[in-house]
């Protein structure tokens, strides 16, 4: 079995190698523990150096003394347009982005991927259902994909990245528009801003439209708010798909995340996620897990891309010899993997299981719905049966970077679990290392003649076959799948998936990262992960006597000395 560190320590000598450092002192790399006040101190001698998160730069302008913000408004793009007068290239900028075109093709695989091309694990696809999905688009008016013009400037939507006042949120179904007028509902629109959002006596909320000239006259660089508004609510709701980004996000404690709490780094998105030209690094389909490119100490890189970006890859304290171990992991371990010992933490859970196969069942003709003691939904007539996780524990698995996506038309088997997308990497690849993920399972529909996943048309309040209004899945089906050029059989059954999520937020702070025998364990948390020998989990019995054996001579050449010192000493006296 291959051994994974590039350590020059021998299997059998790996007892004495943890002798040692626990009698340094040293706790080890895996299990999370109770703070302690001298593991969080801001330095440690000889450890790399850590970068300071950067204020935000002072604007130059003053957008309340532009008279052209100053309105009416009477829509977003009035607004754009406004903008543009000034920033006349953020919007070209914008237009050759992922943000803009949802679109991507994998330099690796060649797949064509992006939100708009992919089937996922959640609420399945774009397809048939863009006037819903779009609500979280950095535009607006897109509500049919083939018709819609992704040229059109004045269709950017600035505001939402740039809203600093907390009242610009776009509504649900409305392609990526905020409401005009006042609107009134049974339910609180989430999120929505609270000075704009009222309980009736009726029960009903009232919801006020936002005020396009205020928020055009202050408007400022991306917030986590901002980011979050989107990015938080993917999947339907608060943290539902990705399990590490969450509005707990939005004013962490330090062990919710270290970065972004305000007692932290009190770091915003864009520190990481640095743009150029409205470009922003990250990508969950060709993620970076090294850098690979050494960090120039106090100059702030401005295309960070992974944790080594700042950290470096020697980032403990290299004065010991707890951080010099801790150093030998990081060419094939993740920092993510010890500093992020759970996710869906600060009370936000995470969707873990989504049956959609139970979809569609009615109570006296009406749709219902189910929850947990957390009044969290397990059953909803429009969506099926659901698991929730708080503070899950990672699956681990050797990544290289490269996702590959399981695309319409691909032929599967139904006999096994389906993978929804598929991550490279093993622990002969040099450039695999073990990473966290979310891992999503559920059950989904496929076409049960030609073999394949299908897409669905879940919404369409106006039609007869959105599945979220008449609980049809023949007609939801054959909905979804009439806006391809794949075939249908019109035969449809549901097969078990997964769907791997990296995680990379909710960083922990570095007195609760994991010890050592968290994973160098048996039936430790990478008790499943094959491929290479892992000490303290794997046993190899001549090479375990072996190293036990040098131990022990060990030991007894040190009693041995101290005692030969002991007798020199009392035959000088």
């Amino acid at each position: 079995m291959k051994r994974l560190e590039k350590s020059k320590v021998s299997r059998g000598a790996a007892p004495l190698l943890a002798l040692l450092l626990c009698l340094s002192g040293a706790p080890a790399l895996g299990q999370s523990h109770a703070p302690d006040p001298a593991d969080t101190a801001p330095e440690t001698a000889g450890a790399a150096p850590h970068r300071q998160a950067p204020q935000a730069p002072a604007p130059t302008a003053d957008h309340k003394k532009f008279k052209i913000l100053e309105g009416p408004f009477s829509s977003g793009p009035e607004v754009t347009k406004a903008c543009l007068t000034c920033h006349t290239e953020a919007a070209s900028q914008l237009m050759s982005s992922i943000h803009w075109n949802w679109d991507y093709e994998h330099p690796e695989t060649g797949q064509h991927l992006g939100k708009r091309n992919v089937i996922n694990a959640f609420c399945g696809n774009i397809a048939s259902n863009e006037k819903r999905c779009t609500s979280c688009h950095a535009g607006y008016d897109w509500e049919e994909t083939e018709a819609y013009d992704f040229k059109d400037q004045s269709k950017v939507d600035c505001l939402v990245c740039h809203d600093t006042t907390g009242e610009y949120v776009k509504w649900e179904d409305k392609a990526g528009h905020p409401i005009y007028e006042p609107k009134t509902i049974g339910k609180r629109h989430s999120p929505y801003a609270e000075a704009l959002v009222s309980k009736q006596p009726d029960g009903k909320w009232l919801h006020l439209p936002p005020d396009l000239p205020k928020i055009a006259a202050n408007v400022g660089a991306p917030s986590r708010e901002n980011c979050g508004n989107c990015h938080f609510y993917g999947g339907g709701g608060d943290n539902v798909k990705h399990g590490d980004l969450s509005s707990a996000l939005i004013n962490p404690s330090p062990h919710v995340d270290v970065h972004m709490s305000p007692d932290g780094a009190n770091m915003v998105c864009t520190d990481c996620h640095t743009s150029h030209g409205h470009k922003w690094p990250g990508s969950r389909y060709n993620g970076t897990v090294k850098d690979g490119r050494e960090p120039i100490p106090g100059f702030r890189r401005a295309d960070t891309a992974s944790c080594d970006s700042c950290h470096s890859d020697t980032p403990h304290d290299t004065a010991s010899l707890k951080g010099m171990k801790l150093n030998d992991h990081t060419d094939r371990v993740a920092c993510q993997t010890c500093h992020i010992p759970e996710f869906a933490k600060g009370g936000k859970g995470t969707k873990t299981y989504w049956d959609w196969s139970t979809a569609g069942k009615l109570k006296d003709g009406k749709p219902y719905a189910e929850h947990d003691e957390h009044h969290r939904h397990t059953y909803l007539s429009t969506k099926g049966n659901f698991r929730w996780g708080d503070d899950v524990v990672p699956t681990y698995a050797f990544w290289n970077g490269v996702i590959e996506y399981t695309l319409l038309g691909e032929k599967i088997d139904p006999s096994k679990t389906v993978g929804v997308n598929k991550i490279h990497g093993d622990a002969d690849d040099p450039k695999s290392v073990i990473y966290p993920f979310k891992r999503m399972e559920g059950r989904q529909a496929f076409d049960a003649i030609n073999k394949y996943l299908i897409l669905n048309n879940v919404y369409g309040p106006d039609g007869d076959t959105a599945l979220w209004s008449n609980f049809n899945w023949e007609k939801s089906l054959a909905a979804g799948m009439a806006t391809t050029d794949v075939p249908y059989s019109g035969q449809f059954d549901f097969v078990d998936t997964e769907m791997w999520w990296p995680t990379t937020h909710m960083v922990a702070p570095a007195a609760e990262a994991l010890e050592c025998d968290s994973c160098h364990a048996k039936q430790g948390r990478l008790d499943t992960l094959a491929g290479f020998y892992l000490p303290g989990r794997d046993g190899f019995g001549m090479t375990d006597r072996i190293g036990l054996g040098l131990l022990l001579i060990s030991l007894i050449g040190i009693a041995g000395h101290a005692l030969i010192r002991a007798v020199m000493a009392i035959t000088r006296r």
